[in-house]
């Protein structure tokens, strides 16, 4: 068994993370475009790095997997993040969405005090949708033709996870 390690991604791993998306099942579950440039993925991993936390999932020194936790810039919408992720086709099944998961929503949850954490998801794919229930992602509507995927238009849902045991403000003795 390969052992998967989850950091924070840096623009070295812009290659590996387009080689994701160079393969159609990343894609195609995903809005991300198929053949990225590793321009492209370079510039993203340095952009916003104060609000976008991307993390990236390595087996043996390769890139398999990338999550992204993106901030709001609107003020009355910063406590709701949004979240993205993709595992390489030769990954699938394997462990790794659970794990850039939950290095996610550790950083969320206890580091961020992020409240809510939004996503959407192909009404097709049913092993993303059946983990991000397991994480306590609740299905709140469908996108009707939300996007244009291999030449059809697709239904998503809309998913979303509110912060299990909110921050609070200690107690004040008086």
């Amino acid at each position: 068994m390969t052992a998967i390690i989850v950091r924070r991604a840096e623009p070295t791993d812009a290659e590996g993370i387009a080689l994701t998306f160079r393969a159609r099942g990343a894609s195609a579950g995903t809005l991300q475009n198929p053949y990225p440039s590793i321009t492209y993925w370079r510039e993203r991993l340095t952009a916003d790095a104060a609000s976008n936390y991307i993390f990236v999932a390595v087996a043996d020194g390769d890139v398999v997997g990338n999550c992204g936790l993106h901030g709001n810039k609107n003020p009355r919408r910063q406590h709701a993040w949004g979240l993205g992720m993709s595992v390489r086709d030769d990954w699938q099944g394997r462990g790794v969405g659970t794990r850039l998961m939950t290095t996610l929503l550790d950083l969320a949850d206890n580091w961020l005090g992020a409240l809510r954490i939004e996503l959407t998801v192909y009404t097709d794919n049913a092993v993303a949708i059946a983990m991000y229930k397991k994480f306590g992602f609740i299905v709140e509507g469908t996108h009707q033709a939300f996007a244009l995927r291999d030449g059809q238009f697709v239904d998503a849902l809309a998913m979303a996870r509110l912060h299990p045991k909110p921050p609070r403000l200690p107690a004040r003795s008086t």
